[in-house]
């Protein structure tokens, strides 16, 4: 089985990126036939199943200023995929290169399945609060996925959503999260990597708050403002020495070091790698406010760096937390209840410690490697019916099993659709 994944982000900074890499660098290491086409300016990856194709046109998303929207080469893609000759193609995301993907595989005419990673709808609400604005956006998704033969959610939470937008729940699974245990973990704790940073407390007793991601108003990060005026206050009328570190950008950075000015503070930008991954696990608690992620993928990774986590109690990230154990789900409108949270935890290195161990041992169950596997076999029921009817899908071999490639007289079978992409 050959797939083709498109995608229009890959060299942002994001939970859906790293998922994309993480496919990417599985189905290499595995023997799997799967390409991951983009078109960005960006840097990327370098990975022989990964190719990006210079866009024709990039411009700055508006209140994105740091993301591009793209014109791809849609002639240069066309011809490349008349070569590959997928079996299948996935969509990751809704924009040029989904819409891309999308005709190819009605020329093709092979299935095509994709990941509901983003909620653009409540993105687009946050962002504009305009009402027509949203309705479109909402109208817009329902257009784009209801053809695909499977749409993956990243969490259940997320299945009652998209029916919310007419979509059929009959063709919806919800995708096993995973984290890459090899990249986040406590291994990379690193307690002098504070004196790096201008602002940053060096002082081996300060608890650190960690946020990561994207620095606007859709991660509810208004919320986080006023939690940390309150929790900073309390914290300093009892002694502890606390700070919050911020690792990302956004338009609401500037509204956030106005407000939060004085208060123990520091905004690092976006950082990757290894650096990412120490900081992580440098830090003593991770805070996540957002109400329109999917999933969340720091949450994972931060519990994989053994922090204990504060998620809100909508959206995604609750699933993969054991509220009481590995960190709290809390109600979005109560920002008495977050602060308190957060002062409990870092005044309290014992019960800090036991969770963040406890969130520790639970993501070394939610493997990157179990969730490609999923993935993959989603995929390849979906070639299977598509080749040999409903009934063949008992056939499928096991999902950890590698896929043989397609022998000769199979390549064939696309000889006419890959001659209509080539032209």
């Amino acid at each position: 089985m050959r797939v083709s994944l498109f995608t229009d982000t890959l060299g942002d900074v994001n939970g859906v990126c790293r998922f994309i890499q993480n496919v990417a660098e599985m189905a290499e290491r595995t023997g799997r036939d799967l390409e991951v086409i983009t078109s960005t300016r960006l840097p990327v990856p370098t990975r022989s199943n990964i190719y990006n194709f210079t866009p024709l046109v990039a411009r700055a998303i508006p209140k994105y200023e740091n993301l591009e929207l793209v014109l791809p080469p849609l002639t240069k893609i066309r011809r490349h995929l008349g070569s590959h000759q997928p079996d299948v193609i996935h969509i990751s995301t809704p924009g040029p290169m989904g819409l891309i993907g999308y005709i190819a595989a009605r020329m093709l005419r092979v299935p095509v399945l994709g990941v509901y990673h983003t909620d653009f709808p409540a993105y687009i609400d946050q962002l504009f609060d305009d009402h027509a604005m949203t309705w479109t956006t909402q109208q817009y998704m329902n257009w784009f996925y209801r053809p695909f033969k499977a749409i993956f959610t990243r969490s259940t939470d997320y299945a009652d959503r998209l029916v919310s937008l007419g979509l059929p729940r009959e063709k919806m699974t919800a995708l096993a999260p995973g984290v890459d245990t090899s990249v986040f973990d406590r291994k990379y704790r690193d307690r002098s990597i504070w004196s790096r940073y201008p602002g940053a407390a060096a002082d081996d007793d300060v608890v650190r708050v960690l946020y990561v991601g994207r620095v606007s108003v859709e991660k509810n990060l208004p919320l986080l403002n006023t939690v940390w005026k309150r929790a900073a206050g309390k914290l300093r009328e009892s002694g502890a020495k606390a700070q919050l570190v911020i690792v990302g950008d956004g338009p609401y950075r500037e509204t956030m070091e106005r407000e939060l000015d004085g208060r123990g503070v520091v905004f690092l930008g976006f950082r990757h790698a290894e650096e990412l991954s120490a900081l992580y696990a440098s830090s003593d608690l991770f805070v996540f406010p957002s109400v329109t992620d999917t999933l969340g993928q720091v949450v994972m990774e931060s519990q994989a760096s053994g922090l204990p986590v504060l998620v809100s109690d909508v959206g995604g990230p609750k699933e993969v937390v054991d509220n009481g154990t590995t960190g709290f789900v809390l109600p979005t409108d109560r920002p008495d209840l977050w602060a308190d949270h957060i002062v409990a935890l870092a005044t309290d290195a014992t019960k800090r410690r036991a969770m963040g161990d406890a969130a520790f041992e639970s993501m070394q169950r939610l493997s990157i490697e179990r969730s490609f596997e999923h993935f993959w076999s989603v995929h390849e029921i979906a070639w299977r019916e598509h080749r040999f009817g409903g009934a063949a899908q008992n056939s499928a071999p096991p999902p950890h099993a590698p896929s043989a490639k397609a022998s000769a007289p199979e390549a064939g079978r696309h000889e006419t659709p890959a001659d209509s992409l080539r032209a």
